[in-house]
């Protein structure tokens, strides 16, 4: 039902922005956010965007990433800006309500130093 979009190859100090979107309607979203999984590595918090406005951040993208969105029209954005290696992952976005949590497909996501 969530599908994520934008990702890609792109050299160090370079920009991307994911977008994630619902195939349909989904009602009661609480709040939205991405994550991501590097090879080898848990899947970790990204940045997540709650109705109410507020967004919580990693630390390690902190300054250098925007989450942005609509959550009543199940939207969710990731502008990604200075690029590091260490960005690289599979990113996924996810909804959450008082039905339960949904994950999207996966956008791959590729820095190259």
């Amino acid at each position: 039902q969530l599908q994520a979009s934008g990702g890609g190859l792109v050299q160090a100090g370079g920009s991307l922005r994911l977008s994630c979107a619902a195939s349909g309607s989904i009602f009661s979203v609480n709040d939205m956010g991405w994550y991501r999984q590097a090879p080898g590595k848990e899947r970790e918090l990204v940045a997540t965007f709650i109705s109410h406005g507020n967004k919580n951040y990693a630390d390690s993208v902190k300054g250098r990433f925007i989450i942005s969105g609509d959550i009543a029209r199940d939207k969710v954005f990731l502008q990604m800006d200075s690029l590091e290696s260490e960005d690289t992952a599979v990113y996924y976005c996810k909804a959450v309500g008082p039905w339960g949590t949904i994950w999207g497909h996966g956008t791959q996501v590729t820095v190259s130093s």
